[in-house]
C-alpha cells in the first residue's frame, strides 16, 4: 500500500468517526437539562407566547433527528448557525476568538518544544547525576501540580506582588505594542507550557534511555564514533519517533484545551468562548467548538501517522 491510498483510507475512516462524535454531542447537548429556552424563561415579563415563537425560530419544536440533520447540513456548507446569546453569526464569533488561542497555544507549544527536548536529552546523557535528579523532581511537579493553582500563584507573585507583568487581558488599552503584548502573554503562556514541558522531557528522557541499550549504538562507540556523533546523529534521530506522536497529539489538546488558562487571564480565546457559551448554554457555538476541536484531533492524528511512517523507515502502511 502506498502513502496515497493510506492517506484516502485514514480520510475516509475519519467520516464515520466524526459523524459518529456529533451525533453523541448533538444528543448530549440537547438533552441535558436546562436549554437555551430557559435563558429567556429567566427574563421578567416574557410570556408562554413569547417562549413559544422562540422555541419555533430556534427550531426546537421539531424531533431531534430533523434538528440534527439540518445542523449537519449546514455544518458541512460551514454555517454553524447563530449565537444565542449574542446573536451574531457563530463561524464570526469564532474566527475573532481563533488568533488568540493560536497564538497563546502556538507560544506555549514553542516554549515547551524548546525546552522539553533538550533538557530530556541532557538528563538521558547524564543519567543519575544531579541534574537527572532535579530535572526528574522538577518534571514530577511539573505534571502533578494543579495547572490553576499554578496560574493562581504566580498570577499573584508577578502580577500583584512584584507587578512585573500584566495580571489579564491580551494587550493594555491604549498601547497595543509588541511589547506590551508579549508582556500579557508571558504568564499564561508559560503556565500552559509547564505541564507538557515536563511531560515531553520524561518521555524524551525514557526514549533516549532505550535507544542508548540498543546494539547499532554499542556498535557505533565500539568503533570509536565520538559521543556528541553517537548522541545526535544516531540516537537522537530515533529516540524522537515516539516523541512525535505525543507532542503532536498534545499539540491538538493545547490548542483546544486552554480553557483554564484563558479564563483565570481573561484571554479573548476560544477556551475562554467556550466558558462563556456554556455558562450561557448558547448550543450553536459549544457545538461548534466542540466539532472544531474535535475536526483538529483527527486531522492531526492522520498527520502524526504520515510523518511517523516518514520519520521512521520500520513503518509500514498496513
Amino acid at each position: 500500500m502506498n502513502l496515497t491510498t493510506f492517506v484516502v483510507k485514514r480520510v475516509l475512516s475519519a467520516v464515520p468517526l466524526l459523524l459518529g462524535i456529533s451525533v453523541i454531542l448533538f444528543g448530549v447537548l440537547h438533552l441535558a437539562p436546562g436549554g437555551p429556552l430557559d435563558v429567556y424563561a429567566d427574563i421578567p415579563g416574557v410570556s408562554q407566547a413569547a417562549l413559544d415563537n422562540i422555541k419555533r425560530e430556534l427550531g426546537l419544536d421539531q424531533p431531534l433527528p430533523v434538528q440534527y440533520v439540518k445542523w449537519l447540513g449546514a455544518a458541512v456548507r460551514g454555517e454553524w448557525g447563530y449565537s444565542i446569546r449574542t446573536g451574531r453569526a457563530v463561524s464570526k464569533d469564532i474566527r475573532e476568538r481563533m488568533p488568540a488561542t493560536f497564538l497563546l497555544g502556538g507560544t506555549a507549544f514553542l516554549l515547551a518544544l524548546a525546552t522539553a527536548i533538550p533538557l530530556g536529552v541532557l538528563s538521558a546523557v547524564r543519567q543519575y547525576s544531579a541534574l537527572d535528579y532535579t530535572f526528574t523532581f522538577l518534571s514530577f511537579i511539573g505534571f502533578s501540580m494543579p495547572i490553576f493553582w499554578l496560574a493562581l500563584m504566580l498570577q499573584s507573585l508577578f502580577a500583584v506582588h512584584l507587578q512585573l507583568l500584566p495580571s489579564a487581558g491580551m494587550y493594555t488599552i491604549g498601547d497595543g505594542g509588541l511589547a506590551d503584548r508579549l508582556r500579557h502573554l508571558a504568564l499564561p503562556a508559560s503556565i500552559l507550557a509547564v505541564a507538557y514541558m515536563a511531560s515531553w522531557g520524561r518521555f524524551t528522557r525514557a526514549s533516549m534511555l532505550d535507544v542508548f541499550g540498543l546494539d547499532y549504538i554499542r556498535t557505533a562507540r565500539a568503533k570509536g564514533l565520538g559521543e556528541r556523533a553517537v548522541i545526535y546523529r544516531h540516537a537522537l534521530k530515533n529516540a524522537l519517533v515516539p516523541v512525535i506522536t505525543i507532542v503532536a497529539l498534545d499539540f491538538a489538546g493545547m490548542i483546544s484545551g486552554a480553557v483554564i488558562t484563558e479564563t483565570i487571564f481573561a484571554w479573548p480565546g476560544m477556551g475562554r468562548l467556550f466558558i462563556e457559551s456554556m455558562n450561557g448554554r448558547d448550543y450553536p457555538v459549544l457545538m461548534a467548538l466542540l466539532m472544531i476541536g474535535s475536526f483538529a484531533l483527527v486531522a492531526i492524528n492522520l498527520i502524526t501517522d504520515i510523518v511517523y511512517s516518514i520519520v521512521d523507515a520500520r513503518i509500514r502502511y498496513d
